[in-house]
């Protein structure tokens, strides 16, 4: 059985996610804006189905699925597209695919003790961020 994320977890550390958000083609202004964010991640994980939420001043989101389920995710808070997702498990970590307009794009998700590590990737770039479990 994979470990539980269940929890929430605060940014501590991100590598190269400004060139993740101009492969997804957000404008200039708001890369910056966002660079500066410092989001919340809240996740609930019963079995296989999980919830994400994403919480930041600006904006939130939430993803919610059913692991190796594929689902229609919009992604409109994101980046304004679409796409088909599939999350899945490979080991402990949690690995997403998203296809749509965008090639090479997903994430995984993956616990080292007390911190969530997310690295991202879209059209070549990859990007890191590293969350902290909050007591």
């Amino acid at each position: 059985m994979p470990r539980d994320y269940t929890g929430t977890y605060q940014l501590v550390h991100q590598e190269n996610f400004e060139e993740y958000l101009k492969a997804l083609d957000i404008n200039v202004a708001l890369r910056k804006l966002v660079c500066l964010l410092k989001p919340v991640k809240e996740v609930e994980q019963t079995g296989d189905h999980m919830i994400i939420r994403t919480i930041t001043s600006l904006r939130n989101y939430v993803m919610e699925f059913d692991v190796g389920v594929e689902f229609e995710e919009n992604l409109g808070p994101i980046d304004g597209r679409m796409c088909q997702t599939t999350v899945r498990w490979d080991g402990e970590r949690l690995v997403c695919t998203q296809i749509g307009e965008k090639q090479d794009r997903g994430w995984t998700h993956w616990l080292e003790g007390r911190f969530l590590h997310l690295e991202m990737h879209a059209e070549g770039a990859v990007a890191k961020q590293v969350f902290q479990k909050k007591d």
